[in-house]
């Protein structure tokens, strides 16, 4: 690729497919040609995130919100010294907002210039979550895409959309299901998933569970 060329089309960028996991693939294959980034480190880095870091993290978090009025309190307050106390403010986690769902208010989280997440606490951003469709569409019809999702919300609730940022990402705290008096963390835990905490699903009803079984 000439360096001189003045053509905007003529940029690294512009050869690589438009599909979200084929550019980074496409960029992995680069990089590692260019002796820029070792593959087995990679392969490191997502494994931690994927089975040590990811959303189980955040499901604990919500758990004991829902069971701890106090925590909960804390965590909607200044979400970043509750989770620095746990050891889940790292990196892609400096800085946390907590938002709640209620009956009049659902929370959608969206990055509208690329995919800031919050590693920490959700692990490795999805697919869909990075991809141009999704980025856009949120912020200009969230009912449509929630919809697609399978979220029907009653049209008395409102609809708030949040912009992650590499300053600030936010975290969905989801509404507790009914019938889950009485439960333990762990049963609790097990009701979150990683879509309710960006708002793209709602929590797992406790028959959803029995169904699973």
């Amino acid at each position: 690729m000439p360096h001189d060329s003045h053509d905007p089309l003529d940029h690294p960028h512009s050869h690589l497919p438009s599909d979200p996991a084929l550019r980074v693939k496409a960029l992995e294959t680069i990089l590692t040609q260019k002796g820029l980034i070792d593959p087995a480190a990679l392969d490191e880095i997502i494994d931690t995130y994927e089975t040590k870091i990811g959303p189980q993290n955040g499901a604990s978090v919500v758990a004991r919100a829902w069971h701890d009025p106090s925590f909960r309190a804390a965590l909607l307050e200044d979400a970043d010294p509750v989770l620095a106390a746990l050891h889940l403010n790292g990196r892609q986690g400096e800085h946390v907002v907590v938002v709640e769902n209620t009956p009049e208010r659902h929370n959608m989280v969206v990055c509208t210039l690329c995919s800031c997440y919050p590693w920490p606490l959700l692990g490795i951003p999805p697919g869909w979550y990075k991809s141009d469709a999704y980025r856009s569409r949120a912020v200009r019809e969230p009912r449509k895409v929630l919809a697609e999702f399978g979220v029907i919300l009653p049209a008395e609730t409102a609809v708030r959309v949040w912009d992650s940022t590499a300053e600030v990402r936010y975290l969905v705290l989801p509404m507790r299901p009914e019938g889950t008096e009485g439960w333990s963390l762990e049963q609790l835990q097990r009701l979150v998933s990683r879509d309710s905490m960006i708002g793209t699903a709602l929590a797992r009803r406790p028959e959803d569970l029995d169904a699973a079984l």
